[in-house]
């Protein structure tokens, strides 16, 4: 499906990068919003975001003030000229948001990975003509995202962007949700004018996070920040510890180092092509190992041995990782290409085998 972008900025926003959208996790109370959202204002923010209806993993823990909530927004509005953006998850979500003049949506990870709810939310939006952000699914699936992206779209809606929040993982990691940038790549590949906002927040869940994935966002690209901000973090009633303060946040962003997008890309050329070079060769290397593969198969095979080697597999994996470490490249990076490598031929020395 071919889709065609408006602009999702809203007057008075400026063009550059990054947007920055900011506000607590959480409202939780006039006060707490009416004081962050000044001390936001104050440095230049002009959009501010907090939860209203907020999905919990287990019943029990803050689900969010609700409605009564949206008129502190409407308050704040009033008050100092910033737009305001909600996360919505149903259609009374939407419907209450509309009502109380939000100026941007935007959708949950948990919302996204549902077809059904994405569905609801598009047909409860036809007809109007506001902002929404999508944000990734939990899960890292980028068709899942494109089919959010779509259903958002058929109704009408094309003042669209998305967030890059991270993806859930099982493993152990210094992420809350591991970033996975290269999805969110393939996203901008596909869509090449669809604003990406990057939500450092919620990537990392800690503060001391949040200004080196911003800067990793800004040099991949990425078009924002949403970025959580409390005007006290640490007594919030959600995610305490990836919240900033005001301050905090005008530090972070006044040391990102935003490089020109502008220039065309004629000056790298000359390395993209020696990469495309390398790239041929790594093919023709890796089509070898491959072809080598089906020998050893061969070989088993007459031999009525086992495919797998598990002396073999874990003896590649630790001297490929220290070789890999030993070339400046980090071992994890290195262990998952050979696994991947190692996969691949096994897959192909069953089939060998099975023949």
């Amino acid at each position: 499906m071919e889709m065609t972008f408006e602009s999702i900025l809203l007057p008075g926003v400026d063009a550059k990068r990054p947007l920055v959208i900011a506000g607590p996790c959480s409202a939780e109370s006039e006060e707490q919003v009416l004081t962050t959202g000044r001390a936001l204002a104050a440095q230049g923010v002009k959009i501010f975001r907090a939860g209203i209806w907020k999905p919990r993993t287990k019943p029990g823990g803050f689900e969010g003030v609700g409605m009564i909530g949206l008129p502190w927004l409407q308050k704040l509005k009033a008050e100092t000229g910033m737009y305001t953006a909600v996360e919505v998850a149903t259609k009374a979500h939407v419907e209450a948001a509309l009502a109380f003049g939000v100026d941007i949506l935007w959708i949950g990870a948990r919302t996204t990975a549902n077809p059904f709810a994405m569905q609801e939310i598009a047909d409860t939006l036809q007809g109007h003509d506001l902002p929404v952000l999508i944000k990734n699914p939990v899960n890292p699936d980028v068709e899942l995202w494109v089919g959010g992206i779509e259903r958002i779209y058929r109704a009408g809606i094309h003042k669209l962007g998305v967030i890059h929040r991270g993806f859930s993982s099982a493993d152990k990691t210094i992420y809350r949700n591991v970033p996975n940038w290269h999805i969110a790549i393939e996203l901008r590949r596909r869509f090449p004018n669809l604003p990406i906002i990057c939500d450092p927040s919620h990537i990392g869940g800690r503060r001391d996070l949040i200004q080196p994935l911003s800067q990793q966002a800004m040099d991949l690209g990425f078009d924002g920040l949403i970025i959580e901000s409390h005007c006290n973090p640490d007594e919030a009633w959600s995610d305490a510890k990836q919240q900033v303060t005001p301050d905090a946040l005008k530090e972070i962003l006044s040391s990102l180092v935003i490089r020109d997008t502008v220039k065309t890309t004629e000056d790298l050329v000359d390395l993209r092509h020696q990469i495309d070079e390398i790239d041929d060769k790594i093919l023709e290397i890796l089509a070898k190992r491959m072809r080598i593969s089906g020998e050893v198969a061969n070989y088993k095979k007459e031999h009525a041995m086992p495919v797998l080697q598990a002396g073999r597999y874990d003896e590649i994996l630790t001297k490929r990782s220290e070789q890999g470490s030993a070339l400046g490249m980090s071992p994890e990076f290195v262990k998952e290409v050979f696994e991947a490598i190692h996969a691949e031929s096994v897959r192909k020395q069953i089939e060998i085998i099975n023949k």
